[in-house]
């Protein structure tokens, strides 16, 4: 009976080839969406949960409290890690770390410039990156050891294999010894570096990292099994208070699991509200969406074309069929049709997965596991019932008495189940219009922002080797000014990309005596100005020609009405101590993303702590300077390869989230169209077909070819127009919602609604109409001449 049930649903398939094709275009491309989204939602969601221990694996964080809420800070003291080792028997290991950053490392005859960081001993205690040579409790415990990732040996020796107790040169100046070689860190790995170096490297040697008044480390603990994470933070929150004598009272500090950080990083007022788990439930559903689509248009289309197997449906009952009989038949052909959608979408998938790839920046593959098997088998066979249970449930039920005399009527109820489906599809095709356009709007905002600075034709690189002197980098600085295609160039202690280092000792008239506000702080240099492209709102920036600008101050326009200061210029503020008389005062500038309100600012004159070398290059002669200046750099700092980047570009990289969530929805919002299109197209097919006849008297009456398509036309639009104002108040909440995560952020208007509603009717009036004039220009004595 089963094989006799699929030969018919076989043959069923066949013989309407173009009910079939077009199901099967439906489902194979909504299907080949969800398995994408699916792939890409498990990556996200695996991201960081590699670890051995991630279960006990947390980083500490501080709630810090500001006169205007509560700030949520990644970062903690120097001496955290081995305090709380000390003081909380529920920490089993605790590392310091500094974030990775680029250095050059070298052997005799090669320069190659690395990501890496410097940490505590029990690194690999804590984090379980796997070493292919080292023992893990030992690699980093003396200060002249340095740890390679496997990728980083072969650049550098083109082996992994007997490099225990090779010495590689940092920054030509230091001599570190080779004491383990581990695992490249995964795909899945928020942090990717090639080398380690011991944190007591930059401990004994640099005195604010053992104050617990600085912030500008990374703590990261493995608690004992068993822990009450709870208790742990009860105990931990007042922990800074304490080592200080109660002299910091502001900083909260608290233990947040590792792997979660990355989906649940967005905090307000030191509560969690989200993160980029919000784009992994944004697509999941976009992913339901779009098969819940391609099951609607089954639906339709298998209701609507009910009419031709009416004598079937009523001889197999006269013949003893009963109902489930039939119904399980229709079901089989639904699966069974899913099953062969199924097989294209995993064509489909293989095809675009490298382009895929390439929007979302990540590196899927399609794997078959037995669960990956089982998870897609499953998705077929619920597919495949949820297409055909209507369609089975509503052939099933035919009287065969009425059918094979050919009174069968269709019920209102089911013409308006039909309407309603098709009304439910273009409303989600209408959302997702909608949703598209407001993110494109949001992410042109973004980029034509002015952002108070100009990162155009900028480029920035770290200080190395000789460059780390104040006289070496003047006199490159002058001679960086003398290339003909550069426009300026200086040095300065930020990067314009999000918060670097921020302060809360600075003190001025009328400061409340709790206030604990942190300053973003910015050590600079001459010539600031031109080559950032900062505007000055009253005063002067720091110039050679006033000797005493080292006792001077700078404040953006933020600083200055956050301290309440009238006639700011030549008023004077204390500066970790200092006195500092106010010069100038800076228009404000957009320093960290368009997410967060601009905050208080200074810069300070201080070319030891100015990091980054930037250079502003003429428009147009990009390929020159960088020529004239890598020569240049050679020349000054040799063994060192110049490693710069553009401003614009870590820009950008601030909001590769929201540009790949805008270019990802396009493509499944147009995709979604598609399907419904396809949907559409077949009901307007099958209703211009079962209305043939009238049509054809209508011409004979004298209706003309515009008359016919806009009587076919008027019911499908009239659905259309319904789902458009349904989908309106829908998209407008979600959009606000979405939106809201921006403290700078484009408008809602009216005109993008009428553009989505006029999109969706256009796109829904080409799809009817090219079967509405193919009915309409039909000679009506073919339909008639039986008659």
């Amino acid at each position: 009976m089963l094989k006799n049930y699929f030969r018919t649903a076989w043959r069923s398939l066949l013989k309407d080839r173009q009910f079939s094709l077009l199901n099967l275009l439906g489902l194979a491309t909504g299907l080949a969406c969800a398995l994408l989204i699916y792939l890409w939602v498990s990556d996200e969601l695996q991201v960081d949960h590699f670890f051995k221990n991630d279960d006990r694996l947390y980083r500490i964080m501080e709630n810090r409290v500001k006169t205007d809420g509560i700030w949520t800070a990644p970062s903690s003291p120097g001496p955290m890690a081995d305090a709380m080792k000390a003081d909380f028997p529920e920490v089993q290991y605790a590392v310091t770390e500094r974030r990775p950053s680029d250095h050059t490392l070298s052997i005799p005859q090669k320069d190659i410039i690395a990501s890496g960081k410097f940490t505590g001993k029990d690194f690999f205690q804590v984090f379980s990156y796997e070493l292919l040579y080292g023992n893990p409790g030992q690699v980093l415990t003396d200060k002249h050891s340095i740890v390679l990732s496997e990728r980083l040996a072969m650049q550098l020796f083109n082996t992994t294999r007997d490099l225990i107790g090779k010495t590689i040169e940092f920054e030509h100046r230091d001599q570190y010894t080779v004491s383990g070689i581990f695992k490249n860190p995964p795909a899945s790995a928020t942090e990717q570096f090639d080398y380690l170096l011991p944190f007591a490297v930059l401990y004994d040697t640099q005195d604010w990292l053992r104050s617990w008044g600085n912030t500008g480390c990374f703590t990261y603990v493995l608690l004992k099994p068993g822990t009450d994470v709870n208790r742990f933070n009860s105990r931990l929150a007042g922990y800074i208070k304490a080592k200080t004598n109660n002299e910091i009272k502001h900083r909260t500090p608290f233990a947040s699991r590792y792997s979660e950080n990355y989906l649940y990083g967005n905090y307000e007022n030191g509560v969690v509200t989200g993160g980029r788990i919000s784009y992994v439930k944004m697509f999941s559903i976009i992913a339901i969406f779009l098969i819940v689509i391609a099951c609607i248009n089954f639906m339709n289309l298998s209701t609507a074309r009910a009419a031709g197997r009416m004598k079937e449906i009523g001889v197999k009952k006269v013949m003893g069929a009963g109902r489930s009989s039939l119904a399980l038949q229709y079901l089989g052909e639904s699966v069974l049709l899913t099953l062969i959608a199924f097989l294209f979408s995993l064509l489909l998938v293989v095809i675009l997965l490298p382009f895929f790839n390439t929007i979302t920046g990540k590196q899927l593959v399609l794997t078959w596991s037995p669960g990956m098997i089982a998870s897609f088998l499953l998705i077929v066979l619920i597919t495949g019932l949820i297409a055909g249970s209507y369609p089975a449930l509503y052939l099933s039920g035919f009287k065969p008495v009425a059918v094979l005399k050919g009174r069968l009527m269709q019920r209102s109820g089911e013409l308006w189940i039909r309407k309603g489906l098709v009304v439910f599809q273009f409303t989600i095709s209408a959302i997702l219009i909608i949703s598209v356009i407001v993110v494109y709007k949001q992410i042109a905002f973004i980029q034509s922002k002015n952002l108070g600075y100009n990162r155009d034709h900028v480029i920035t690189f770290d200080r190395e080797g000789v460059l780390d002197s104040a006289s070496h980098l003047e006199a490159f600085i002058n001679q960086v000014n003398k290339l003909p295609d550069i426009v300026s160039a200086t040095y300065i202690g930020h990067n314009m990309t999000g918060h670097n280092g921020g302060t809360y000792g600075i003190q001025w008239p009328g400061r409340a005596p709790n206030d604990q506000t942190e300053f973003e702080s910015v050590a600079t240099a001459y010539d600031v100005l031109p080559t950032m492209g900062f505007e000055m709102k009253e005063g002067r920036a720091f110039a050679r020609e006033f000797p005493s600008d080292s006792n001077a101050i700078l404040f953006n326009e933020a600083g200055i009405r956050f301290m309440g200061m009238k006639d700011p210029v030549g008023k004077k503020v204390v500066l970790w101590g200092e006195p500092k008389t106010i010069i100038g005062v800076v228009k404000d500038f957009h320093f960290e993303s368009l997410h967060e309100q601009v905050k208080p600012l200074f810069f300070y004159f201080n070319p030891d702590n100015s990091y980054l070398v930037a250079v502003r290059i003429k428009a147009g002669h990009t390929s020159a300077a960088i020529a004239a200046l890598e020569n240049l750099y050679r020349d000054f700092n040799p063994g060192f390869p110049l490693n710069y980047r553009f401003l614009d570009e870590g820009y950008q990289k601030m909001y590769a989230a929201e540009a790949r969530t805008g270019v990802l929805s396009r493509y499944f919002a147009g995709l979604a169209i598609i399907i419904s299109c396809l949907g559409l197209f077949g009901l307007a097919a099958f209703t211009a077909q079962k209305r043939q006849k009238e049509i054809s008297i209508r011409k004979v009456l004298g209706a003309n070819t515009v008359k016919i398509v806009r009587l076919l036309a008027a019911e499908f639009l009239a659905l259309i127009l319904i789902a458009n104002l349904i989908a309106i108040p829908v998209a407008a909440y979600a959009m606000s919602r979405w939106l809201s995560g921006f403290a700078y952020r484009t408008a809602i208007t009216g005109g993008i609604f009428i553009i989505a509603g006029i999109s969706a009717v256009l796109i829904a009036l080409l799809v009817i109409g090219s079967q509405a004039v193919k009915a309409a220009v039909i000679n009506p004595v073919q339909s008639l001449r039986n008659e």
